[in-house]
């Protein structure tokens, strides 16, 4: 378990869908849902949808689309917000990330939110999951164009916000969006041992991960 410095530390970024958030909601949605759902809805068997979904999903991961709703519903011709609506039961907190956030608050970092998911996607959320009052900022990076894959997302929340990239932590689940973190020169970055509760650990490559919140506020 990694242990940080958290007198070097004074802005915290963090990622919300697999990081403050069980990845299993998402997962079960793109992967299992919506599948479901757009075959009873055009008429199709499960294995066509799966079949006609595939490629698209594989063309769009990685961009600003794949977290778009309105690119998902003009695609898609479904009513994705409805649908996210259906499975909303299954939106849960990662185990102890309330008693991190209150703990770095408290500390007096600032800290704030910044995710790849779409603002319908972030309201809902937080219709069912009370984060916001312990952000500064809940940033999306539809709100930029850009998402965090992208380095022009890292330009555009340092003028937005001004922070000190040697003096800030990173958390995210997506090795991807770490790297691209780390390119940018964000000195502390932390992915996260098991962004879905019920698919175990995942390798996070490179970088340290987080298992347990708790382990994380010492120090501070």
């Amino acid at each position: 378990m990694p242990c940080l410095a958290w007198n070097t530390i004074d802005t915290v970024l963090l990622d919300m869908d697999g990081t403050l958030l069980d990845l299993h909601y998402d997962n079960h949605f793109w992967l299992e849902h919506l599948p479901q759902r757009y075959a009873q809805l055009h008429g199709v068997s499960l294995a066509m949808a799966q079949l006609e979904l595939q490629p698209l999903f594989s063309d769009n991961a990685g961009k600003l689309n794949w977290y778009c709703l309105d690119f998902w519903t003009r695609e898609l011709n479904i009513p994705v917000r409805e649908l996210k609506r259906e499975t909303a039961d299954l939106i849960a907190l990662r185990p102890d990330a309330d008693t991190f956030l209150a703990a770095i608050k408290q500390a007096g970092k600032r800290v704030i939110m910044i995710t790849n998911a779409h603002r319908d996607s972030l309201s809902l959320k937080l219709e069912r999951i009370e984060l916001a009052p312990y952000f500064e900022r809940l940033i999306s990076s539809h709100d930029y164009g850009y998402p965090k894959e992208n380095p022009q997302f890292w330009d555009a929340l340092q003028a937005d916000i001004g922070f000190d990239p040697a003096r800030s932590l990173f958390i995210d689940d997506t090795l991807p969006v770490l790297r691209s973190a780390q390119a940018y020169g964000i000195r502390h970055l932390l992915a996260v041992s098991e962004p879905d509760s019920r698919k175990g650990a995942k390798d996070t490559e490179e970088f340290a991960a987080v298992g347990d919140y708790r382990d994380l506020i010492a120090g501070l």
